[in-house]
């Protein structure tokens, strides 16, 4: 298996003797660089005791160090290392799972070649995983991701510690740039590093079952000799805090614990970055990134004291604090809004406001049915809603989509279908 192994064209007693030697080689460079105070507490299990390592904290490139000091094991790595110069083809040597976080099949290849190598009896050897999957700051243990976990096998825990006076190795979304980061690191004399190998972590029947049970308590064992509490963010708010700062907003507008809540709602990375979170960024304040009633009442068109207006933002804002937050636009929008924007709640309203059965409906019928939504005047509506003529026909499809495009319209229909509808 290993000779066959599409990363290694040697035998394997030549990758092996390789694979020693340049992790020797860049032991010693990291030597030369200042790192000639590595501590390491604990003892690395062997493949058979634990056919894998979880590393945390994950926060640099200098991380390296620990991969070579651990004797090169196979990486789980983005594809893009394939193109790093020098360091991609060292990395080859190691025989690693690449994976490109993208694409959902080359996701489920990772998982299932990790189970493959981790459950064999052909002599692989460990696979690494950072299963934080991005770099954070230290100060706390993101969410893993269940990868490493799925195999069901035994996980030895590596901690990772950097007690310097100057943090001169952290290379996050927002911080200084990979050649700054190496430039600051190798102006300091010496540079601390510290490994601590954990027990192995056996999983029970529970958490074999539940890859993501797993994931968590060894997560807890791991933030308890960190010394760090544990926050539910991960790569996908990562993605998103860079998203919201090219839509104009504050980057900490994405730290929303957005695994958790594409569990619970069901949605797509793909569909939380463009449809909800650039919807989100139409309506909200640029300088801090939320959403209050004033602005609102601007992107529906609405005033700003309709007690209709208020009554949507008050269930959007569960925590009566005056602003809605990207989370509570969300939380929102998925169990207020949405709700309402069904087939069947579409055909009734717009049966209702096509008053005189024409087939369609014009912005006198949609006037009407807001001002008995409202309990009072629409004059200081911004109409027309629909984007069209006073006398033109709005069809259902252009309806539809309306109330699609902006969902908190379907809130204030629903009261109008609910509370009124004309005498038969």
């Amino acid at each position: 298996s290993f000779k066959n192994s599409p990363n290694c064209q040697f035998s394997k007693e030549s990758c092996r003797t390789l694979r020693a030697i340049i992790s020797q080689i860049m032991v010693w460079l990291f030597y030369c660089s200042g790192f000639n105070k590595v501590k390491v507490k604990g003892r690395q299990a062997t493949a058979r005791e634990a056919p894998i390592l979880a590393l945390a904290s994950h926060s640099t490139f200098y991380d390296a160090l620990v991969v070579v000091f651990l004797g090169s094991p196979s990486i789980v790595a983005k594809e893009e290392v394939k193109k790093v110069p020098f360091f991609g083809k060292l990395i080859n040597f190691t025989q690693p799972i690449y994976v490109e976080r993208e694409d959902p099949n080359s996701r489920a290849n990772t998982i299932k070649e990790m189970v493959r190598r981790a459950t064999s009896e052909d002599p692989w050897q460990q696979i690494l995983i950072f299963p934080e999957g991005t770099c954070s700051n230290r100060k706390a243990l993101i969410t893993f991701k269940p990868g490493a976990f799925y195999p069901g096998v035994a996980v030895q825990p590596v901690c990772i510690k950097y007690p310097n006076r100057l943090d001169t190795l952290s290379w996050t979304w927002d911080g200084p740039g990979a050649m700054k980061i190496l430039w600051y690191t190798m102006t300091q004399f010496v540079t601390y590093a510290e490994i601590e190998f954990l027990p192995p972590y056996v999983p029970s029947e529970e958490e074999i079952r539940d890859p993501k049970i797993f994931a968590e308590n060894v997560r807890l064992e791991m933030a308890k000799c960190l010394e760090v509490p544990v926050v539910n963010y991960s790569f996908e708010d990562c993605r998103l805090m860079l998203k919201a700062t090219k839509l104009g907003l504050p980057s900490e507008v994405g730290l929303i614990g957005a695994a958790n809540l594409k569990t619970k709602y069901g949605f797509d990375q793909k569909e939380l970055e463009t449809t909800i979170l650039e919807s989100f960024a139409k309506i909200a304040d640029k300088k801090d990134g939320v959403i209050r009633q004033e602005g609102l009442a601007s992107y529906l068109e609405i005033p700003v004291n309709n007690p209709c207006l208020m009554q949507v933002f008050k269930a959007y804002d569960q925590d009566c604090k005056g602003f809605i937050s990207f989370k509570k636009f969300i939380v929102g929008r998925m169990s207020v809004s949405l709700p309402a924007i069904t087939e069947q709640n579409l055909e009734a309203t717009f049966e209702l406001l096509d008053r005189g059965k024409k087939g369609y409906i014009n912005l006198e019928d949609v006037t009407y049915a807001l001002e008995k939504s409202f309990a009072g005047s629409t004059s200081s509506l911004k109409l027309p809603l629909f984007g069209v003529k006073e006398d033109s026909k709005i069809t259902y499809g252009d309806f539809a989509s309306t109330v699609n495009e902006k969902p908190e319209y379907a809130k204030f229909f629903e009261i109008f279908r609910q509370s009124y509808a004309p005498a038969s």
